[in-house]
């Protein structure tokens, strides 16, 4: 299933969402500017589950650390970058109106964190380097779910040569999404992930984050200033 739109319109403008994707596509474009370099940055960048694994061990450095932020806005190539950056689009510029963009930045580079903290956890030798926006974006969609399990979500079904477009809500779309994840999330243990493949745990672990951390972002913002 492939997102075209959601029905509901936000009442800010996504002011963070934008500068998301627009961060995101600049950075790819810096990628490719680089040519076959930009297998060094995406070594130097990108987030290395063995690496990362390292550090919960007591060896700890600033560029591992980093690279779990670093990693999220690289991509491994135009349909990576497009696919990512169309679930963002569609699905960011609501979460943010309700979270504030401040907030919404948080939640963001959280729930990234928190979708490779699970990748990790789920292929810690891995020494693939992870990168893309989607572990964050997971956590979007996470936050999506429960925001808005009754918006509706305009869909193409691609079927072979047939390609219809049909409208479903957010609970069936991204339930089926998760559900999807997490079962090639199953059967990839002891696979490689990352630049090389599809980090499945990041996207499963995303959503959950996402979803996790969501009613605490909300009390938050619920919260009245002194």
């Amino acid at each position: 299933m492939i997102p075209l739109r959601d029905k509901k319109r936000s009442k800010t403008i996504p002011i963070v969402n934008y500068l998301l994707l627009a961060l995101c596509g600049l950075v790819f474009l810096y990628e490719l500017s680089l040519g076959q370099r930009v297998d060094e940055v995406v070594a130097a960048y990108g987030a290395v589950p063995a690496r990362i694994a390292e550090a919960t061990h007591g060896v700890v450095s600033l560029n591992r650390l980093a690279s779990v932020l670093t990693a999220m806005f690289l991509h491994g190539g135009w349909l990576h970058l497009l696919g990512n950056m169309l679930y963002l689009y569609i699905f960011g510029h609501n979460v943010e109106d309700r979270l504030g963009h401040g907030g919404y930045l948080a939640f963001y580079l959280l729930s990234g964190i928190g979708a490779t903290v699970v990748q990790v956890s789920a292929n810690p030798e891995s020494q693939v380097p992870m990168i893309g926006a989607s572990g964050a974006i997971a956590g979007v969609l996470g936050a999506y779910f429960l925001l808005f399990p009754k918006g509706r979500i305009l869909t193409m079904i691609p079927l072979f040569v047939y390609f219809p477009v049909i409208e479903v809500s957010a609970f069936f779309f991204l339930g089926v999404w998760f559900l999807l994840q997490f079962l090639q999330g199953m059967s990839s243990f002891g696979a490689e992930s990352g630049a090389g493949g599809v980090a499945w745990w990041a996207h499963a672990g995303g959503f959950l984050v996402g979803a996790l951390l969501l009613p605490i972002f909300l009390l938050l913002r619920r919260r009245p200033s002194r």
